[in-house]
């Protein structure tokens, strides 16, 4: 059953839903690439094998009685590693919660229980979702499928990784300034970042509280909305998730879009963006104007300031978030404190990161007596501007689209001494967390190294299903799925 690895959700779930393949035979398929081809990328960093054999096994026994299966009928999946389980570690990738294990499972968690997804593993992460390279675990470096050389972004590049390199068919991440759409472009998968309140957060470990989304990591845009069909909805447990209709994203995901006009954003193509990435969007642009779409040139004069609004939004909502690890309450205690401050002191040094303690000083800072009105004051001003500058380009087009990332997957250990140009790596996503708008990347060719190249495209609040069948348009004019990394 090897050849399992190479299909697609939709693929895996159509065989598991006609009873050609078991969802144990399934299973044992990821769990065996896994075994093959993680000691090479390093995408996981907890399994759990034997829980996933034990319910697909369950899942088969209610099949063969007749009894309902859910939608996602015993499909293997991945979640990032900062979504609660009650069952396994919750570590964030990071030594502060090594040996975390959460007293109740996200909500995204029971959902994907709910609709029979069988739970593998937990995929690696930067530290606390702090990075876009995912060069910042405490749990090791996980790799490009494509290259074993350069980063597979981050900070979901686990769960990207995964779904790249075949070990499992989807995955949830999370994306705080794009962390799921920005992996996604640098391993060659489609990464949706959904509507803030979209989807529930409630058991997701909290980075940014007013930037967090999780979304789905596939092979394929059906792939993606499966899984959003799973996870989406109103949850009474996070008081930001938005009381709305869910629509089934599957439905009318291959009826092209009536006059799909295409927002082509002037900033996003200026300066810093590498030519192999300009000529990769600009040729998958041209392959949806063929398709029926009408481009039109629209600005986001304020995008400019994206990263800077960002980082100080970020940072500050970070250190307030990441005030909780303390070392008295729970997570990692240092275990020779001198006195009670030290207590608090010495295991905050040891648990985290530096790159966790950079944005805790930065935030810390922006929020501070004499600063906050010059910062981040300022900075959820120009949030608001940025986001008018999203209304006014939908009230003439139906997506914006521009890459990605402004490269390809880079070399390890490339940005890591300079934090101003690893920043710069989402330079074209932050701006639609700072929004709150839904935003998908979508595999649109590779650089002359053969390294993936993503295009983006962002639609207004609550229209992932225009978002989806916008982004399905394009992927059927050409296979850049089917490609795989040869690992």
């Amino acid at each position: 059953m090897s050849d399992l690895s190479n299909l697609t959700a939709i693929e895996l779930r159509s065989r598991l839903a006609d009873g050609e393949v078991s969802s144990e035979q399934a299973v044992r398929a990821c769990l065996d690439r896994i075994a093959a081809a993680d000691g090479q990328v390093g995408a996981f960093v907890h399994l759990f094998a034997d829980r996933a054999i034990e319910q697909a096994r369950s899942i088969d026994a209610r099949r063969a009685r007749g009894e309902p299966i859910g939608p996602l009928a015993g499909l293997p999946v991945a979640i990032k590693d900062n979504m609660a389980t009650s069952f396994g570690v919750t570590s964030c990738g990071s030594r502060i919660l090594a040996d975390f294990h959460a007293p109740y499972d996200a909500t995204v968690v029971e959902r994907l229980s709910a609709a029979d997804g069988v739970i593998l593993g937990k995929t690696n992460m930067d530290e606390f979702a702090m990075g876009s390279s995912t060069e910042n675990s405490a749990l090791g470096r996980t790799a490009n499928p494509w290259d074993g050389s350069r980063v597979p972004g981050g900070s979901s590049g686990g769960a990207a990784a995964a779904v790249a390199a075949r070990m499992v068919p989807a995955a949830l991440g999370s994306d705080t300034g794009g962390s799921i759409r920005q992996p996604a472009s640098l391993c060659g998968v489609v990464g949706l970042k959904p509507t803030y309140g979209r989807v529930s957060r409630y058991g997701l470990v909290a980075f940014a509280s007013s930037l967090d989304q999780i979304g789905p990591l596939g092979r394929t845009v059906p792939d993606a909305a499966l899984l959003l069909n799973a996870i989406a909805g109103r949850d009474g447990r996070d008081s930001t998730s938005v009381d709305r209709a869910v629509p089934d994203y599957l439905a009318r995901l291959d009826e092209p879009l009536d006059r799909l006009r295409v927002g082509v954003v002037r900033e996003f193509f200026g300066e810093g963006l590498d030519e192999p990435v300009r000529s990769a969007v600009q040729a998958a642009l041209a392959d949806l104007e063929r398709s029926g779409a009408e481009l039109v040139e629209v600005s986001l004069p304020h995008a400019r300031y994206g990263i800077a609004t960002y980082y100080i939004v970020a940072m500050a909502e970070a250190s307030s978030n990441l005030a909780r690890y303390d070392g008295v309450h729970y997570g990692y205690r240092t275990p020779h404190p001198a006195d009670y401050v030290d207590v608090y002191m010495a295991s905050r040094a040891d648990g985290f990161g530096d790159e966790v303690k950079r944005r805790i000083m930065l935030g810390t800072y922006a929020l501070s007596s004499g600063y906050y009105d010059a910062y981040y004051l300022r900075a959820l001003k120009v949030r608001r501007l940025i986001k008018g500058d999203f209304d006014a380009a939908f009230a003439q087009v139906d997506v914006v689209a521009g890459p990605t990332s402004p490269t390809v997957a880079f070399e390890f250990g490339a940005k890591t001494d300079d934090p101003l140009q690893m920043y710069l790596s989402d330079v074209y996503t932050g701006t639609c967390n700072l929004a709150g708008l839904p935003g998908i990347s979508v595999p649109c060719g590779f650089d002359e190294a053969g390294l993936p190249i993503g295009l983006q495209l962002i639609a207004d609040a609550f229209e992932e299903e225009k978002l989806l069948r916008a982004a399905r348009m394009y992927e059927r004019t050409a296979d850049w799925a089917g490609k795989a990394p040869a690992i």
